[in-house]
């Protein structure tokens, strides 16, 4: 229950990112500067933290240990992920992202036969397979996401909807892998804070080359884009995120229970919705829109079921 709560308040600071960003972008700023600037600032918050925490040199070391795996899973974990994320509200506003986002449940559920996951359980190599009985509800997701894009493409090209959409499929798909495979890499050996400085400290070449580009084509930020980033850094990059990596990593034995926390990230969408609506003053969305992200909510929740009831039919002993 810890981890649910977890999650579904990582889920409200997580969706002042999509706010911020389209903030951001309606206001002229580039997503370049929108997306590396959150890095930049993430890291002096966190070495206070694991600063006061006495942890750093610790922390420090199991980073130069592991630097290749700590290289390549923090630069798909936050850069492959954060950066098109970013580049999506160029197109869309910051609801239909989070409305989009939530193909993460998805893809978090595909990717468990490629992860190898070892669990102490002895049916544990049952994990490894597909969720069938999961991914069957994934169609009520699907069907809302499309929704609200067929909405989209109402109002604009359907050029412009895909270009807003699939930036934001493949970072679903790179966020829980490049989660999932260091929580691999540290297990018990370094907690949630430290692992998320070294996963920032590790992605900063990906987002250094990121701000050069931003810099040569649209100049440096300007001063607000500098205020709304350190917003996104503090409650999205830091709070937001310490709260979700906490959650998993109270589940993280448990592929099944991982997906249930992955789903409480369904509430990105309406905090995203009613933030837009309160500091950016965007109108209700349509019918079809507002239909789309019921169904969504409503396949995240049934996905939730199922994954709760095939944890528990894994859990009968067998001849029971």
């Amino acid at each position: 229950m810890r981890a649910i709560i977890f999650g579904l308040l990582a889920s409200c600071f997580f969706s002042t990112a999509f706010i911020f960003n389209r903030a951001m972008e309606v206001e002229g700023g580039s997503w370049m500067w929108s997306s590396s600037l959150r890095f930049f600032w993430m890291v002096p918050m966190l070495l206070l933290i694991v600063i006061v925490r006495g942890k750093l040199k610790a922390s420090l070391r199991h980073l130069k240990e592991n630097l290749k795996s700590y290289l390549i899973w923090s630069t798909v974990g936050f850069g492959l992920f954060y950066a098109p994320l970013t580049f999506a509200s160029v197109y869309s506003p910051g609801w239909l992202v989070a409305g989009s986002w939530q193909m993460t449940i998805i893809a978090g559920s595909l990717l468990v036969p490629f992860l190898g996951v070892n669990t102490s359980h002895t049916q544990g190599s049952v994990w490894r397979k597909l969720p069938w009985k999961e991914l069957k509800w994934s169609s009520v997701i699907i069907l809302g996401v499309f929704l609200i894009l067929w909405d989209q493409m109402s109002s604009i090209s359907w050029i412009l909807a895909l270009a807003g959409f699939i930036p934001v499929v493949f970072a679903a798909f790179m966020y829980p892998l490049g989660n999932r495979k260091m929580m691999q890499v540290c297990q018990a050996k370094v907690e949630t804070p430290e692992r998320v400085l070294n996963m920032t400290l590790a992605s900063l070449p990906f987002w250094i080359v990121i701000a050069l580009f931003g810099w040569a084509d649209h100049g440096l930020p300007s001063s607000s884009q500098l205020s709304y980033s350190f917003l996104v850094a503090l409650f999205s990059g830091v709070i937001a995120t310490l709260l979700f990596f906490s959650a998993t990593n109270l589940v993280h034995t448990n592929p099944s229970q991982l997906a249930m926390v992955e789903a409480t990230q369904a509430g990105e969408l309406l905090f995203t919705l009613i933030g837009e609506m309160i500091f950016l003053n965007i109108g209700l969305p349509s019918k079809v829109a507002l239909f789309g992200v019921f169904l969504i909510a409503l396949g995240m929740v049934v996905h939730s079921l199922a994954s709760i009831k095939m944890q528990k039919g894994a859990q009968v002993p067998d001849g029971a």
